[in-house]
């Protein structure tokens, strides 16, 4: 009895600290990589939608305005995110988007403010800013319908 009560307090102990240090590896290795995925779609109800943003922090789905350059423009909407998977994240159009116009989708941080939850980003600005992996922003571009 006290060889099996021994056996089970390892097994529970190792199961336990395996979690422990692999639990933010866990939460990142079933097949998600850091990303933005969308399709083009209607904004006539005021929102756009990412269909999965993966992060690997807090933090915001962020929606620029963009153009052929591709370059980030003013940011015409935004959502949290939470550290992981989200689906269906849907962001609120603060400005009114046209059919046609294009959107930079792009995953920002809660780095840099002054106040958690609360996104303080302007363009250009450092605060709640944008991430990068392997030195590019982190984003897809729809166009809006």
């Amino acid at each position: 009895m006290k060889k099996h009560l021994k056996t089970t307090a390892f097994l529970a102990a190792t199961l336990v600290s395996g979690v422990f240090a692999s639990g933010s590896a866990l939460a990142m290795n079933h097949g998600d990589k850091v990303g933005v995925w969308g399709d083009d779609q209607s904004v006539s109800e005021g929102t756009v939608t990412a269909k999965k943003v993966v992060t690997e922090e807090n933090g915001w789905l962020v929606v620029h305005r963009t153009d052929e350059a591709m370059k980030p423009g003013p940011v015409v909407g935004h959502a949290p995110l939470k550290k992981g998977k989200n689906m269906d994240v849907a962001a609120i159009l603060t400005e009114e988007v046209a059919s046609g116009d294009k959107l930079m989708l792009m995953i920002h941080n809660e780095e840099g403010g002054s106040k958690t939850g609360i996104f303080e980003y302007t363009l250009g600005a450092k605060e709640d800013g944008p991430i990068r992996r392997d030195g590019k922003l982190v984003m897809t571009v729809i166009t809006a319908q």
